[in-house]
Protein backbone atom coordinates (compact mmCIF):
# COMPACT_ATOMS: atom_id res chain seq x y z
CA UNK A 1 0.00 0.00 0.00
CA UNK A 2 1.75 3.56 -1.01
CA UNK A 3 2.97 5.77 1.65
CA UNK A 4 1.89 9.43 1.32
CA UNK A 5 4.45 12.10 2.63
CA UNK A 6 4.13 15.59 2.55
CA UNK A 7 4.38 16.74 -0.95
CA UNK A 8 1.34 14.19 -1.73
CA UNK A 9 -0.49 15.63 0.68
CA UNK A 10 0.10 19.56 -1.31
CA UNK A 11 -0.89 18.09 -4.28
CA UNK A 12 -3.85 16.27 -3.16
CA UNK A 13 -4.66 19.57 -1.44
CA UNK A 14 -4.20 21.85 -4.75
CA UNK A 15 -6.18 19.64 -6.82
CA UNK A 16 -9.13 19.81 -4.33
CA UNK A 17 -9.08 23.55 -4.64
CA UNK A 18 -9.79 22.49 -8.40
CA UNK A 19 -11.82 19.78 -8.52
CA UNK A 20 -13.43 19.87 -5.60
CA UNK A 21 -16.92 22.14 -5.14
CA UNK A 22 -16.53 22.72 -1.15
CA UNK A 23 -13.31 23.13 -1.02
CA UNK A 24 -13.28 25.73 -4.06
CA UNK A 25 -15.40 27.86 -1.81
CA UNK A 26 -13.43 28.03 0.62
CA UNK A 27 -11.74 31.33 2.59
CA UNK A 28 -9.63 31.85 5.75
CA UNK A 29 -12.58 33.01 7.14
CA UNK A 30 -14.58 30.03 6.08
CA UNK A 31 -11.93 27.81 7.87
CA UNK A 32 -11.72 29.52 11.22
CA UNK A 33 -14.14 27.05 12.68
CA UNK A 34 -12.81 24.35 11.23
CA UNK A 35 -9.17 25.37 12.52
CA UNK A 36 -10.66 26.13 16.22
CA UNK A 37 -12.56 22.74 16.15
CA UNK A 38 -9.62 20.90 15.14
CA UNK A 39 -7.31 22.48 17.78
CA UNK A 40 -9.51 21.33 20.71
CA UNK A 41 -10.07 18.08 19.27
CA UNK A 42 -6.29 17.59 19.56
CA UNK A 43 -6.40 19.18 22.95
CA UNK A 44 -9.09 16.22 23.55
CA UNK A 45 -7.15 13.45 21.90
CA UNK A 46 -3.91 14.37 24.57
CA UNK A 47 -6.05 14.78 27.65
CA UNK A 48 -8.03 11.13 26.69
CA UNK A 49 -4.43 9.95 25.60
CA UNK A 50 -5.63 8.47 23.02
CA UNK A 51 -2.57 8.28 20.75
CA UNK A 52 -4.42 6.68 17.37
CA UNK A 53 -6.96 9.83 17.97
CA UNK A 54 -4.11 11.99 18.10
CA UNK A 55 -2.24 10.35 15.43
CA UNK A 56 -5.52 11.29 13.10
CA UNK A 57 -6.02 15.02 14.84
CA UNK A 58 -2.86 16.29 14.05
CA UNK A 59 -3.66 15.11 10.41
CA UNK A 60 -6.81 16.94 10.45
CA UNK A 61 -5.10 19.83 12.24
CA UNK A 62 -2.12 19.73 9.53
CA UNK A 63 -4.79 19.97 6.78
CA UNK A 64 -6.04 23.10 7.98
CA UNK A 65 -1.63 24.42 7.87
CA UNK A 66 -1.52 23.49 4.47
CA UNK A 67 -5.60 24.50 3.34
CA UNK A 68 -4.62 28.42 4.39
CA UNK A 69 -1.15 28.05 3.28
CA UNK A 70 -2.21 27.30 -0.31
CA UNK A 71 -5.37 29.61 -0.29
CA UNK A 72 -2.23 32.23 0.32
CA UNK A 73 -0.24 31.09 -2.53
CA UNK A 74 -2.89 31.78 -4.79
CA UNK A 75 -3.05 34.94 -4.10
CA UNK A 76 0.57 35.44 -4.35
CA UNK A 77 1.06 36.12 -0.13
CA UNK A 78 3.16 33.61 0.37
CA UNK A 79 3.47 29.16 0.23
CA UNK A 80 3.44 25.98 2.32
CA UNK A 81 7.48 26.22 1.72
CA UNK A 82 7.90 30.07 2.65
CA UNK A 83 6.06 29.02 6.19
CA UNK A 84 8.19 26.31 6.95
CA UNK A 85 11.61 28.34 5.63
CA UNK A 86 10.13 30.90 7.84
CA UNK A 87 9.32 28.89 10.92
CA UNK A 88 13.11 26.98 10.73
CA UNK A 89 14.49 30.85 10.85
CA UNK A 90 12.57 31.84 13.89
CA UNK A 91 13.53 28.34 15.64
CA UNK A 92 17.54 28.98 15.10
CA UNK A 93 17.64 32.43 16.38
CA UNK A 94 15.29 32.00 19.04
CA UNK A 95 17.73 29.00 20.00
CA UNK A 96 21.06 30.65 20.48
CA UNK A 97 21.50 28.32 23.12
CA UNK A 98 21.65 25.31 20.79
CA UNK A 99 22.42 27.03 17.14
CA UNK A 100 24.35 30.47 17.88
CA UNK A 101 26.75 31.51 19.90
CA UNK A 102 25.40 30.69 23.33
CA UNK A 103 25.37 27.15 22.87
CA UNK A 104 28.40 26.46 25.05
CA UNK A 105 26.14 27.95 27.97
CA UNK A 106 24.42 26.39 30.25
CA UNK A 107 21.34 27.28 31.07
CA UNK A 108 17.51 26.32 32.49
CA UNK A 109 14.34 26.26 30.37
CA UNK A 110 13.24 29.25 32.74
CA UNK A 111 16.40 31.38 31.56
CA UNK A 112 16.05 30.46 28.02
CA UNK A 113 12.34 31.73 28.05
CA UNK A 114 13.83 35.41 30.05
CA UNK A 115 15.91 35.61 27.46
CA UNK A 116 14.35 34.89 24.90
CA UNK A 117 11.35 37.73 26.14
CA UNK A 118 14.05 40.60 26.75
CA UNK A 119 15.48 39.71 23.07
CA UNK A 120 12.27 40.78 22.14
CA UNK A 121 11.18 43.73 24.12
CA UNK A 122 14.77 45.02 22.56
CA UNK A 123 14.73 44.25 18.81
CA UNK A 124 10.95 45.11 18.60
CA UNK A 125 8.98 48.89 18.64
CA UNK A 126 6.02 46.67 19.22
CA UNK A 127 4.42 45.62 21.97
CA UNK A 128 5.88 42.13 23.79
CA UNK A 129 2.10 41.27 24.07
CA UNK A 130 1.07 40.94 20.32
CA UNK A 131 2.28 37.68 19.90
CA UNK A 132 -0.67 36.87 22.32
CA UNK A 133 -3.58 35.70 20.05
CA UNK A 134 -6.47 38.61 20.74
CA UNK A 135 -8.82 35.10 19.74
CA UNK A 136 -7.55 32.96 22.22
CA UNK A 137 -10.09 31.84 25.01
CA UNK A 138 -9.82 34.60 27.80
CA UNK A 139 -9.01 32.00 30.48
CA UNK A 140 -6.20 30.74 28.14
CA UNK A 141 -5.48 34.88 27.23
CA UNK A 142 -5.19 35.88 31.18
CA UNK A 143 -2.82 33.02 31.86
CA UNK A 144 -0.28 33.99 28.98
CA UNK A 145 -0.19 37.85 29.70
CA UNK A 146 0.35 36.99 33.53
CA UNK A 147 3.01 34.57 31.86
CA UNK A 148 4.64 36.69 29.49
CA UNK A 149 4.53 39.89 32.07
CA UNK A 150 6.52 37.72 34.81
CA UNK A 151 9.09 36.97 32.31
CA UNK A 152 9.75 40.09 31.60
CA UNK A 153 9.80 41.10 35.40
CA UNK A 154 6.85 43.14 35.15
CA UNK A 155 4.67 41.45 37.38
CA UNK A 156 4.55 39.00 40.48
CA UNK A 157 2.55 39.72 43.19
CA UNK A 158 2.61 37.99 46.30
CA UNK A 159 0.19 35.24 47.57
CA UNK A 160 -1.37 37.12 50.24
CA UNK A 161 -1.67 39.89 48.09
CA UNK A 162 -4.14 38.05 45.28
CA UNK A 163 -5.81 36.76 48.26
CA UNK A 164 -6.77 39.43 50.01
CA UNK A 165 -7.68 41.40 46.97
CA UNK A 166 -9.93 38.16 45.69
CA UNK A 167 -11.85 38.75 49.19
CA UNK A 168 -12.14 41.89 48.29
CA UNK A 169 -13.62 41.56 44.98
CA UNK A 170 -15.84 38.96 46.09
CA UNK A 171 -17.34 41.20 48.91
CA UNK A 172 -17.65 44.07 46.03
CA UNK A 173 -19.79 42.15 43.88
CA UNK A 174 -22.65 41.60 46.26
CA UNK A 175 -22.54 45.41 46.11
CA UNK A 176 -21.62 46.72 43.04
CA UNK A 177 -24.98 48.42 41.23
CA UNK A 178 -23.45 49.65 38.09
CA UNK A 179 -23.51 46.40 35.12
CA UNK A 180 -20.23 47.18 32.87
CA UNK A 181 -18.17 47.99 36.61
CA UNK A 182 -19.64 44.32 37.78
CA UNK A 183 -18.25 43.46 34.58
CA UNK A 184 -15.03 44.60 35.39
CA UNK A 185 -15.03 43.71 38.42
CA UNK A 186 -15.68 39.60 37.92
CA UNK A 187 -13.53 39.75 35.19
CA UNK A 188 -10.59 41.10 37.69
CA UNK A 189 -11.51 38.07 39.94
CA UNK A 190 -11.13 35.72 36.88
CA UNK A 191 -7.75 37.13 36.40
CA UNK A 192 -6.42 36.35 40.05
CA UNK A 193 -7.81 32.99 39.91
CA UNK A 194 -6.00 32.39 36.80
CA UNK A 195 -2.67 33.65 38.67
CA UNK A 196 -3.17 31.18 41.58
CA UNK A 197 -3.94 28.43 38.94
CA UNK A 198 -0.35 29.39 37.28
CA UNK A 199 1.48 29.09 40.50
CA UNK A 200 -0.26 25.61 41.65
CA UNK A 201 0.93 24.99 37.75
CA UNK A 202 -2.61 24.06 36.42
CA UNK A 203 -4.44 25.18 32.82
CA UNK A 204 -7.12 27.18 34.33
CA UNK A 205 -8.76 26.66 30.83
CA UNK A 206 -8.16 22.63 30.92
CA UNK A 207 -9.17 22.87 35.00
CA UNK A 208 -12.58 24.37 34.04
CA UNK A 209 -12.91 22.14 30.96
CA UNK A 210 -12.32 19.12 33.22
CA UNK A 211 -15.02 20.57 35.51
CA UNK A 212 -17.09 21.04 33.18
CA UNK A 213 -17.03 17.28 31.84
CA UNK A 214 -17.73 16.02 35.09
CA UNK A 215 -20.47 18.38 35.48
CA UNK A 216 -22.27 16.65 32.55
CA UNK A 217 -21.68 13.35 33.86
CA UNK A 218 -23.21 14.71 36.94
CA UNK A 219 -26.68 15.47 35.30
CA UNK A 220 -26.54 12.54 33.50
CA UNK A 221 -26.65 10.72 36.29
CA UNK A 222 -28.95 13.01 37.69
CA UNK A 223 -31.20 12.56 34.75
CA UNK A 224 -30.71 8.57 35.29
CA UNK A 225 -32.24 8.94 38.89
CA UNK A 226 -34.72 10.84 37.68
CA UNK A 227 -35.84 8.53 35.24
CA UNK A 228 -35.83 5.47 36.72
CA UNK A 229 -37.90 7.17 39.65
Amino acid sequence: MKKYNFEDLKNIVAELRVKCPWDRKQTHESLIKNLVEETYEVIEAIEEKDFNALKEELGDLLLQVVFHSKLAEEKGYFNIDEVIDFLCKKLIVRHPHVFGDAKNENLSAEEVLKRWEKSKMKDSKKSPFDSIPKSLPALRKAYKYQHKAEKLELYNPSEEKIKKQIEEDFKKLNTEKDKEKLTELFGRLLFHLTHIARKLDIDPERALNLYCKNFEKEMLKKMEREKAG
